[in-house]
């Protein structure tokens, strides 16, 4: 996720996905970064990771929210989100 922007205190407490994060808490964390709360940038690549991760893990509603922003983003972005996911999964 893009965190460089942001201070080192801001950047500690924002929840990170580990391999044992449920679809609920993924999405629960794709919205901070959807929205801009809870400490997390505005970052809806980062948003559009985590909803797509979530949605694997079985959340609907991170599907319709994924949907929903890809609709606001660039096709680049999206496509950069797709490939942050890949890669969290392959190393997560």
């Amino acid at each position: 996720m893009m965190l460089m922007n942001e201070p080192p205190a801001v950047v500690a407490t924002l929840p990170l996905p580990n391999v044992e994060s449920t679809g609920d808490e993924l999405f629960r964390m794709g919205l901070l970064y959807s929205t801009g709360q809870g400490g997390a940038p505005l970052d809806y690549v980062s948003a559009h990771m985590l909803f797509n991760l979530a949605a694997m893990r079985g959340s609907v509603e991170a599907k319709l929210y994924r949907k929903e922003l890809s609709q606001e983003m660039a096709s680049e972005d999206v496509a950069e989100a797709q490939r942050q996911a890949r890669e969290w999964l392959a190393h997560g």
